[in-house]
């Protein structure tokens, strides 16, 4: 009952919001079209007082009434997503022409992709504030400056969303294939072909590899709500990111290096969790090229980044780079999956943030010079050309590829900060290869699955708990071992040594 009754509150939040499009969306949130186009012209200099007249704004939200946009945070209206606008300047009045006011100095810092700074209540309403953010997107550069003003460091939320620009083409993009947001079954009807779309670039992965049994993939399509949750229900933008994600892997395993780095950027460009591949994909370029033959791969990464984020650049190359790749941002302790166990003191802590760091970089160093490294020679032979090393690497196998780049990504969830619920579609679809790349004897297949169901539990758990919070990190933990354990090369066969005694029929010859 209170799943339904969670589908419910979403999916009206989501309709209300999504049809009434750009110009009603400012009317719901106390202003006019006249009044958003007045606002905007004040931008440049730095004016953040607001005071919107004669447009009361009355809305049943836990009782709450919000009777406009006034100088003050109290008065703040309500969002059509379910949160409070945050009052430009935090709500405190700029001097006309301070060029140190709060939307001059935020002008795309907050949400230079259409909405960063919006606040939430809830990450259910995802998808609607998603919508807004593209109508803002789509007033062009003056709508970018407006909506990267209203989060501004000074009443920045924590955990505030920003996002590279490939989210904004993303979103913007939805918003008028479906009609400004009138459309909201065309939506999901998209989110279910890129979820049919991602299936099959999985498969296909898996089918070159030949290690995950056939009834496995069972699981992997029917077992798992809160998949299917994330990609039609909230239409989050994970999962584009991991879908353009495993097209580019298949690339890689077809040997097609450029074209498969220009879609891993792409895909990090709508979303920056794909970076936690990087460290594997960095370490097959080196084995594949060297030095000096990857450096033109990530040159194609790179450019594609400046060229996506260019107009955001171009306004606020500064705001753009530090809200949109964002790597020390705060995060809310009660969206907490992994880390509902620890006081939120210890949670928020910098030193906990560091430790995990420091556990992250020492896990890729022992994977990388133990299990992914399998050459006599060292590992800074990586850095020769491939003909020049004495040793010759083996040749790039579909399951060393696989492997690499799974494990990579798995070492970083689970030394993540915080994962929130819609976080698990970040390692859902890799967790049958790790469990099945390895040796596996017949009575071993039933605990892998069980393990499987263990973890689908711990992500289905709402509001996180401290059982299944310690329950995650015990899964993952034998993951781990059984990748660190099982994936180990076995010792070398000791040649045969000679008998001290002679052979008799040696003796009668002597």
């Amino acid at each position: 009952m209170a799943t339904a009754a969670n589908t419910c509150s979403f999916r009206c939040a989501f309709t209300k919001s999504f049809r009434l499009g750009a110009p009603r969306c400012l009317q719901i949130s106390g202003l006019t079209a006249k009044d958003f186009r007045s606002f905007l012209s004040g931008l440049p200099a730095g004016n953040a007082s607001l005071a919107v007249k004669g447009s009361p704004l009355r809305r049943r939200h836990g009782g709450e009434v919000a009777p406009g946009l006034s100088g003050g945070a109290a008065g703040a209206p309500l969002h059509a997503a379910g949160g409070r606008l945050p009052v430009p300047g935090g709500g405190r009045r700029q001097p006309v022409g301070d060029p140190q006011g709060a939307l001059h100095r935020d002008r795309l810092a907050g949400v230079h992709a259409g909405g960063g700074g919006l606040r939430q209540r809830h990450p259910r309403l995802r998808a609607a504030a998603g919508r807004h953010r593209a109508a803002g997107v789509s007033m062009g550069p003056a709508g970018w400056a407006a909506w990267g003003g209203m989060g501004g460091n000074a009443a920045r939320p924590v955990c505030a969303r920003s996002y590279p620009a490939g989210f904004v083409y993303l979103f913007l993009g939805l918003y008028y294939a479906t009609g400004r947001g009138a459309d909201i079954r065309l939506a999901q009807h998209i989110f279910a072909g890129l979820y049919l779309l991602n299936l099959l670039l999985v498969f296909r992965i898996y089918c070159r590899t030949c290690k995950v049994p056939p009834y496995v993939f069972f699981f992997m399509c029917c077992a798992s709500y809160r998949i299917h949750s994330i990609f039609v229900l909230r239409l989050f933008n994970d999962p584009v990111a991991m879908a353009i994600l495993f097209l580019a892997i298949n690339f890689f395993l077809e040997d097609r290096w450029s074209w498969g780095c220009l879609l891993f950027s792409l895909a990090v460009s709508v979303k920056m969790n794909v970076l936690l591949f990087a460290p594997g994909l960095l370490f097959l370029l080196l084995q594949r090229f060297g030095l000096l033959g990857c450096i033109p791969k990530l040159c194609i990464c790179a450019v594609l980044q400046v060229a996506l984020g260019l107009p955001f650049l171009l306004e606020n190359p500064v705001g753009y780079l530090t809200r949109s790749f964002d790597l020390g941002r705060q995060f809310q302790f009660k969206w907490t999956v992994n880390w509902r166990f620890l006081p939120e003191e210890v949670f928020q802590h910098r030193a906990f943030h560091v430790g995990l760091l420091l556990a992250h970089l020492s896990g890729l160093v022992l994977f990388a010079l133990h299990r992914w490294h399998r050459s006599k020679e060292s590992i800074l032979s990586l850095l020769k050309d491939p003909v020049e090393r004495k040793h010759p690497s083996p040749p790039l196998s579909v399951n060393k590829i696989v492997f690499i780049l799974f494990s990579s990504n798995f070492l970083g969830i689970c030394c993540s900060r915080s994962l929130h619920y819609q976080f698990y579609v970040w390692y859902f679809h890799t967790l049958p290869y790790l469990l099945w790349c390895t040796p596996t004897s017949k009575l071993a297949h039933m605990p892998k699955v069980l393990l499987l169901g263990v973890i689908e539990l711990c992500w289905n758990t709402y509001p996180s708990t401290v059982c299944s919070s310690l329950s995650l990190h015990i899964c993952h933990g034998l993951v781990l071992l059984q990748l660190w354990y099982g994936t180990a090369l076995p010792p070398a066969p000791q040649p045969p040594q000679p008998s001290k005694k002679s052979d008799p029929l040696s003796r009668k010859a002597q």
